[in-house]
C-alpha cells in the first residue's frame, strides 16, 4: 500500500509491448531446444554445400571428356597420318606415353592391335565383392550422398567392347569409377577404327578427397555448435530456469525461504533480470510486511476509540446525572468523529496505490493549483488564526504529470499540518519553482520545528506529535503518510528540514518531475 506502484499509462504500454512478440509454434520448444535447433539449422545450411560438390564432380567430368576428346583426335590425327606400315609402332610409343587402352580395329572389328596384349594393363577394373569394408562403406556413402543431391545416373559399364559410333561415350564401372570410351574412324576406305578406354578414377578420388574435407568441417561444426548450444543453455536457460523456480516458491508463499540469484557477475540482460527480480521480491516481501504491520496498527489505533465507546456507552444507562449524561455523550460523538476520520484516513492510504495505478496522468501547472487550494481555503475559513503567504511562481514553469485530486489531497494535509503547528497570527508559507528537471513544493510553518532524530519518523503510519493545546483524537496520525504515499507514487520525493539558523519552524519539501 505504501510502496510506489506502476503508473497506469506503463502497464499498458508494457502489456502492449509483450502481445506484439507472439512466438507461435516456438513457445512449445524450452529455450535449450531452441539455441540447439538454431545452431544445428545453421550447420545443416552448410551440409547443403554437398550439392555443390555434385557441380563440381559434373565439371570435373566434363572437363575428364574433353581432354579425352582431344586426346582421341590428336591421337586418330597422327594415326592417320602415319603410313600403315609404322602405324602399330607408333602406337606401341603412344601406348608408353598414357595410361590409356589403345585397340585399332579393321572394318571387319577384327583387332590389329591391343595395347594390354603388347604390354601389361595400365588400369583394372576392382570387383566389388573383393573390396575391403573400408571401400564397400566409401561406396554405400558416395550412392547415398547421390540419392539425396540427385546426381545423374551413368550407364553402366558392360565391359570393353568396340563401339563402331565414332564418340566419346561415358559409363560406370562396377567399383564406381569411370570409364570414358572414345572411336575415332581413322580411314573410310580401310574403315579402320582407333578405341581409346581411359579409367577416369581421379574423378571418385577428387570427389571423395572434397566430401572428405567438407564432411570434417561439417562434423567440426556440429560439434562446435553443440558445445556452444550448451554452453548458451548454461548461460542463458539455466539461469532463466532458476528464476522461475524461485518465482513459483514466491507463487506459492514461502518468500522468506527463497534466495533469489542475483548473478552481480553478469552485466547482460540475465543479470539485469535476476538483480530485478530478486529486488521485486525484496520489494514484494516488504509490502506483504508492511500489509501486516499496517493491519497490525490499524486494529491497535481502533480497540483505543471503541474501548473508550464501549466504556461511556456502558456508563450512560447507569448514569442519571443530566450533566454527567451530556459528558458522557460528548465523548462518544468524539469518539465515533475519531473513528470517522481515522476509518477515512484508513481507506483513502489504502486506496491510493490502485487508483494512482489506473489514472492517467495529466500535465498539472503546481502554481495554479496551488493557488486554486488556497483561494478555496479562504472562502471556507475566512477567519482563521494563521495566514497563508504564496510566492506564485510563473505560469507554465512549474509543470507535473500527475493526478490533480491526489496532489491536491497531499497539499492539503501539508497545509493542515503546517496550520496546526504555527502559533495565532503565523504565516504559512507555500513556494514553488523550476530548477532543471524538477519541481521543488514547499510548505512553511512557524511552529517548534521537527527534531533531526524524528524527520523520518513522522512520516510513518499513525505517528502523532501534536501540540500540547490540541484535543487528544483530532488528527488519525496518517496525513503526512498519505503525502508520502502520494508523492511517492508520482516518482518524487517528500522531506522535512528547519526553516534555517535562527528562526523557528518546518520546511517540507516535495520534489517532483518537471514535464515540459
Amino acid at each position: 500500500m505504501l510502496s510506489t506502484p506502476s503508473m497506469a499509462q506503463d502497464t499498458d504500454s508494457l502489456a502492449t509491448r509483450a502481445d506484439t512478440l507472439p512466438l507461435n509454434w516456438s513457445g512449445q520448444l524450452t529455450l535449450t531446444k531452441r539455441i540447439l535447433a538454431i545452431n544445428i539449422f545453421a550447420v545443416l545450411l552448410l551440409a547443403g554445400s554437398f550439392f555443390y560438390i555434385d557441380s563440381f564432380r559434373a565439371r570435373l567430368i566434363d572437363e575428364r571428356l574433353a581432354q579425352a576428346e582431344t586426346e582421341a583426335d590428336i591421337t586418330a590425327s597422327v594415326v592417320r597420318l602415319t603410313p600403315d606400315p609404322h602405324r602399330i609402332t607408333l602406337l606401341r610409343a603412344i601406348t608408353a606415353e598414357t595410361d590409356a587402352r589403345l585397340r585399332l580395329f579393321d572394318k571387319q572389328n577384327a583387332i590389329l592391335f591391343d595395347s594390354w596384349r603388347a604390354a601389361p594393363p595400365r588400369f583394372a577394373l576392382t570387383d566389388p565383392t573383393t573390396e575391403t569394408w573400408q571401400r564397400l562403406v566409401a561406396r554405400g556413402i558416395d550412392d547415398v550422398i547421390d540419392a539425396v543431391v540427385g546426381a545423374e545416373d551413368l550407364p553402366a559399364f558392360k565391359g570393353f567392347a568396340h563401339s563402331t559410333v565414332p564418340g566419346d561415350h561415358l559409363t560406370l564401372a562396377p567399383d564406381r569409377t569411370h570409364i570414358i570410351t572414345s572411336s575415332r574412324l581413322i580411314s573410310t576406305h580401310s574403315g579402320e577404327t582407333l578405341v581409346m578406354d581411359r579409367n577416369a578414377r581421379d574423378i571418385r578420388r577428387i570427389v571423395r578427397a572434397e566430401r572428405g574435407r567438407l564432411g570434417l568441417i561439417i562434423g567440426f561444426a556440429i560439434l562446435l555448435s553443440v558445445l556452444m548450444s550448451l554452453f548458451l543453455a548454461r548461460t542463458i536457460a539455466r539461469p532463466l530456469r532458476l528464476l522461475a523456480q524461485a518465482a513459483r516458491s514466491v507463487r506459492l508463499g514461502r518468500a522468506r525461504e527463497v534466495i533469489v540469484p542475483r548473478l552481480p557477475s553478469r552485466s547482460d540482460e540475465i543479470g539485469q533480470l535476476a538483480r530485478a527480480f530478486s529486488d521485486m521480491n525484496a520489494a514484494l516481501q516488504a509490502r506483504i510486511d508492511a500489509t501486516g504491520n499496517f493491519a497490525a496498527d490499524v486494529s491497535h489505533e481502533l480497540k483505543n476509540p471503541l474501548a473508550s465507546l464501549a466504556s461511556a456507552a456502558q456508563s450512560l444507562s447507569a448514569v442519571k446525572d443530566a450533566a454527567l449524561q451530556a459528558q458522557l455523550i460528548a465523548i462518544i460523538t468524539d469518539d465515533v468523529q475519531r473513528l470517522d476520520r481515522l476509518i477515512t484516513d484508513i481507506s483513502d492510504l489504502s486506496r491510493i496505490d490502485g487508483q494512482l495505478a489506473r489514472a492517467t496522468f495529466e500535465r498539472i501547472d503546481i502554481g495554479q493549483l496551488v493557488e486554486t487550494l488556497v483561494a478555496a481555503r479562504s472562502v471556507r475559513n475566512p477567519e482563521t488564526a494563521q495566514r497563508i503567504a504564496f510566492a506564485r511562481p510563473k505560469t507554465g514553469s512549474a509543470m507535473v504529470k500527475g493526478d490533480p485530486t491526489r496532489l491536491s489531497r497531499a497539499l492539503e494535509n501539508l497545509i493542515d499540518n503546517a496550520f496546526s503547528f504555527s502559533p495565532p497570527g503565523g504565516i504559512v508559507r507555500i513556494g514553488a519553482s523550476r530548477a532543471r528537471s524538477r519541481v521543488i513544493l514547499s510548505v512553511e510553518d512557524e511552529g517548534p520545528g521537527v527534531p533531526a532524530n524524528a524527520r523520518t519518523a513522522i512520516f510513518e503510519r499513525f505517528h502523532s506529535d501534536r501540540p500540547s493545546e490540541e484535543s487528544f483524537g483530532k488528527h488519525s496520525g496518517l496525513g503526512l503518510s498519505i503525502v508520502k504515499a502520494i508523492v511517492e507514487a508520482h516518482e518524487g520525493d517528500v522531506k522535512v528540514e528547519s526553516r534555517g539558523r535562527g528562526v523557528s519552524g518546518a520546511r517540507f519539501v516535495v520534489t517532483l518531475q518537471a514535464t515540459p
